[in-house]
């Protein structure tokens, strides 16, 4: 007997496959936009899609425990990179950004100030990547990492599927699902894992509170914001 649940879980493998095939962006406008919809309906099918990819990747981590590894390696690490090209790269720097607030040593390689080459000369053991690769899976990033790798130092993959190129080069996967409703894949769940990856290392570092505490000193003396 097929219950509501399993026709429920076969809806979303048909919705997770369709959203696969389409790997461009114009492919997924084609295919979702371009048929005659009121703003109100895409907004229904965009929320409802976006609630499913929060709640199935917060229960995916917290299943198999990808994030809490990551973040112990993260915070054991003498020194911390993190990595990403193309639309990937964003979610990198809000990585590193929020990452360094807490942690010392945390680089974010970007190609330009910190090269790939720059870091890959002097890998060490006690060296982590933290690499974010969603598809369509620029090059650059997959290179990085098993060079990194090769090396001896530990990579961490951010990447929306298990059999993402990135996933068998890291010592630690973290999966989260981008399917969406738009042209573009989702940044729901990525976002909200970047957070929860940086809460977690920030919370187990034995200097952050202290360093937490000099930032805001800094940034109050230096005058950054507004309320200062």
């Amino acid at each position: 007997m097929t219950t509501t649940s399993d026709m429920d879980g076969q809806e979303a493998e048909r919705a997770h496959a369709e959203n696969r095939r389409l790997s461009s962006p114009g492919e997924r406008f084609g295919a979702r936009l371009q048929r005659q919809s009121s703003a109100a309906a895409l907004q229904r099918r965009l929320i409802e899609q976006e609630t499913r990819n929060l709640a199935e990747a917060l229960g995916r981590i917290a299943a198999d425990g990808s994030v809490v590894r990551s973040a112990a390696a993260v915070v054991a690490a003498r020194r911390r990179f993190v990595t990403g090209s193309g639309k990937s790269f964003a979610y990198a720097s809000l990585l590193a950004t929020d990452l360094s607030a807490g942690l010392s040593h945390v680089t974010l390689v970007d190609g330009a100030v910190v090269r790939p080459l720059d870091v890959l000369s002097e890998v060490s053991q006690t060296d982590v990547l933290i690499a974010v690769s969603l598809r369509r899976y620029r090059r650059e990033t997959v290179v990085v990492g098993r060079h990194f790798a090769e090396a001896g130092g530990t990579v961490v993959a951010i990447t929306d599927d298990a059999d993402a190129p990135l996933a068998s080069i890291a010592a630690e996967t973290i999966v989260v699902p981008t399917d969406s409703a738009s042209y573009a894949d989702s940044p729901t769940a990525v976002a909200a894992v970047v957070h929860l990856l940086t809460t977690l290392a920030t919370a187990s570092s034995k200097g952050a509170r202290r360093r937490l505490a000099e930032r805001d000193r800094l940034s109050h003396a230096l005058g950054n914001y507004l309320e200062d």
